[in-house]
C-alpha cells in the first residue's frame, strides 16, 4: 500500500479535489436549484443530463486523447468545469443548467479516464488491486468531505459554486507537475450487447437496475432532502451516509462474495437495499431512520456493481472479460439516465416519497430477478469463481477495464496454480 502511495500520491491528492468539487456541486444544485422555483421533474432531467455526457464522454475520450494526448485533454476538460461551475448561479434557467450537467458530465469522465489511464500505467501487476482499492477510498472520501462544505455560509449566493470551481482547478496542479504523459491507449473492441446478455442475463438486468439506484443517490437525495424538509446540515448528513456506507460495508460484502453464491448474495443485498428503502417510504419524519436507510442503500448498491461484475466474469473466458466491460458499462449508464428522471416523475405525483419508493423497486426487482436466475441454470463452484475488484458505480471504460486486467491476472494465476 504504501508502495502504490509514495507512485501515485499526487494523482489521489489531486482525484480527492477533484470529487470534493464534483460532490459539492451535485448536491448544491438540488438544493439551490429547488429554491429557484425548478420543479422535481425538471431536476431530474438537470442530474440526469449528468449521465448522458458521462456516458458519451466514456465512448469519446478514448479517441480524444489518441490525437491530442493525456496532458491537453485533461487541461481543457478540466478549464471547461471550472467554468461551467461558476455559471450556474449567473444562469437561472432550467434548460441552462440541463446543459451545464452535461457539459461537467462529460468532462468530469473525461478526466476520470485520463487519470485513471496514468493510474494504471503506474501499477504493477502486483499492485494493481491495491491501487484500485485506494482510488476507490478516495473517490468515496472526496464526496463525503463534499457535503461538510454545504455548510458554508454564503450570504452573496456564488461562494459556493466558487468553491468547487476553485477545487478543481488546483487539483490539476498537483497531477500536472508530477506525472508525465502516458502512450495513448487503444480501446478495447466492445462484445455484442445480445452475446453479453445471453452469458449472463442478472449481470445485464442487474447493472441496468443499479444504474438508475446510484443516480438517485448521486443526483437525487439533496433534491429529495429538500422537497422533505430538511435542513441543509440534515441534507448533508443524508447525502454524506450513502457514502459511508458504501465505504464500510465494501470489503466484507466483497469478502464474502468470494466464498458463496454470488447470486444469492446479490439478492439478498439487493433486498437489504430494498427493504431499507421501504422502511424510510414509511418512516420518512424520523431523521435518524432516514439516515439509516441511507447508510444501507449506499452500502448495498454501491458492492453491487462490483459483485455484478464479478458475477458476469464467472461466465466468461479471461480473453473475453476487457471486451465485455464496455457493454457492462454502457448498460449501466442507460439505467444511470433513466433514474432520475423516473424518480423526478414519481415525487411530482406522490410527493419526496417518490424518490425511496423507486429505488425500493429497483432493487427488490433485482432482488426478484436474482432469485429467478437461480432456478435457470447451476452457479459455478466457488472454487471456480474469478476474484471480486472493488469499483464504484461511476467507473470509467480505464476503470473498469483496469479492474478486468486484474481480474483476467488473478484467473490466470488460478489457472496456473491448478
Amino acid at each position: 500500500m504504501l508502495q502504490v502511495l509514495n507512485a501515485s500520491w499526487a494523482l489521489l491528492l489531486g482525484m480527492t479535489l477533484l470529487m470534493v468539487g464534483n460532490g459539492l456541486q451535485s448536491s448544491l444544485l438540488g438544493v439551490r436549484g429547488s429554491a429557484a422555483g425548478f420543479s422535481a421533474f425538471e431536476m431530474s432531467v438537470i442530474m440526469s443530463s449528468y449521465f448522458a455526457g458521462f456516458l458519451a464522454a466514456s465512448r469519446m475520450t478514448p479517441g480524444m486523447i489518441r490525437r491530442v494526448g493525456h496532458v491537453r485533454v485533461f487541461a481543457a476538460l478540466g478549464s471547461f468545469i471550472s467554468a461551467v461551475l461558476i455559471l450556474f448561479p449567473a444562469l437561472q434557467n432550467p434548460i441552462a443548467w440541463i446543459a451545464g450537467r452535461a457539459i461537467l458530465g462529460f468532462c468530469f469522465c473525461g478526466v476520470y479516464v485520463t487519470a485513471e489511464s496514468w493510474l494504471n500505467n503506474s501499477a504493477s501487476n502486483e499492485t494493481r488491486g491495491q491501487a484500485l482499492s485506494l482510488y476507490m477510498i478516495v473517490q468515496m472520501a472526496g464526496i463525503i468531505a463534499a457535503q461538510a462544505l454545504l455548510l458554508v455560509p454564503d450570504p452573496s449566493g456564488f461562494l459556493l459554486f466558487v468553491i468547487p470551481s476553485v477545487l478543481v482547478s488546483i487539483a490539476f496542479a498537483p497531477i500536472l507537475l508530477s506525472i508525465s504523459p502516458t502512450p495513448a491507449f487503444e480501446a478495447t473492441k466492445p462484445m455484442n450487447l445480445r452475446q453479453l446478455f445471453k452469458t449472463s442475463p442478472l449481470g445485464c438486468v442487474g447493472l441496468f437496475l443499479l444504474g438508475g439506484v446510484f443516480a438517485a443517490q448521486f443526483g437525487m437525495s439533496a433534491v429529495y432532502g429538500t422537497a422533505a424538509g430538511l435542513s441543509l446540515q440534515q441534507i448533508s448528513m443524508f447525502v454524506s451516509a450513502f457514502y459511508v456506507g458504501a465505504l464500510v460495508l465494501q470489503y466484507p460484502l466483497g469478502w464474502m462474495s468470494d466464498r458463496t453464491d454470488r447470486r444469492r448474495l446479490i439478492a439478498f443485498v439487493a433486498g437489504w437495499g430494498g427493504a431499507a428503502a421501504l422502511l424510510a417510504v414509511f418512516m420518512a419524519e424520523h431523521f435518524l431512520v432516514l439516515l439509516g436507510a441511507a447508510f444501507l442503500i449506499g452500502g448495498c448498491s454501491n458492492p453491487l456493481y462490483s459483485l455484478l461484475i464479478a458475477y458476469t466474469n464467472d461466465f466468461l473466458d479471461p480473453e473475453d472479460m476487457a471486451s465485455a466491460s464496455a457493454g457492462l458499462l454502457f448498460i449501466n449508464g442507460l439505467g444511470a439516465i433513466a433514474g432520475p428522471m423516473i424518480i423526478g416523475y414519481g415525487m411530482g405525483v406522490v410527493g419526496p416519497s417518490g424518490f425511496f419508493i423507486l429505488i425500493a423497486v429497483l432493487l427488490l426487482s433485482m432482488m426478484g430477478y436474482a432469485f429467478y436466475r437461480m432456478t435457470q441454470r447451476a452457479a459455478p463452484s466457488v472454487q471456480d469463481t474469478g476474484a471480486y475488484t472493488p469499483l464504484t458505480p461511476s467507473a470509467t471504460p480505464v476503470a473498469m477495464e483496469y479492474a478486468q486486467e486484474f481480474a483476467i491476472e488473478a484467473a490466470q494465476d488460478d489457472q496456473d496454480a491448478a
